[in-house]
């Protein structure tokens, strides 16, 4: 019988400190002015209001709904909200909440996080939801 690395499926790690070359790219491109989430994982950010452009790179453990659940509650105030997330498309969290996003951004080969010598076990993708000043979303089915 042959085992599986689990190592491929999952990460022990949950909070992944976001690669500064690419949070310096993004922020260029949209200005933010909040972060909910620090380098370790601020529960009270699920809590609090939430700034006009934020950069949310969440705890990647089985919290992770929660957070995203909050940014589409924050964008829905009329706030840009941008997720740098693992991209697991067979997830629901992906199909209930990163699905609704205006835009996803697949990010090619793995990502080298600031705090690991080695690329993350895992794909990314990065999630906008632009600030729509009439509260409307996409929907998709």
């Amino acid at each position: 019988m042959t085992r599986l690395n689990r190592g491929l499926f999952t990460s022990l790690k949950s909070d992944w400190k976001t690669p500064k070359a690419l949070y310096e790219a993004l922020d260029a491109e949209f200005h933010f002015d909040f972060d909910p989430c620090p380098v370790k994982a601020n529960k009270n950010g699920l809590e609090i209001e939430w700034g006009n452009t934020n950069f949310v790179n969440p705890p990647y453990g089985r919290e992770i709904n929660r957070w995203i659940e909050k940014g589409l509650q924050e964008n829905l105030k009329g706030k840009t909200v941008v997720f740098l997330v693992p991209s697991r498309t067979d997830t629901r969290w992906w199909h209930s909440y990163i699905m609704k996003a205006d835009e996803i951004r697949f990010i090619q080969g793995r990502l080298k996080f600031d705090d690991h010598k080695n690329p993350a076990p895992f794909p990314s993708a990065i999630a906008v939801f632009k600030n729509k000043k009439n509260g409307e979303r996409r929907t998709t089915n």
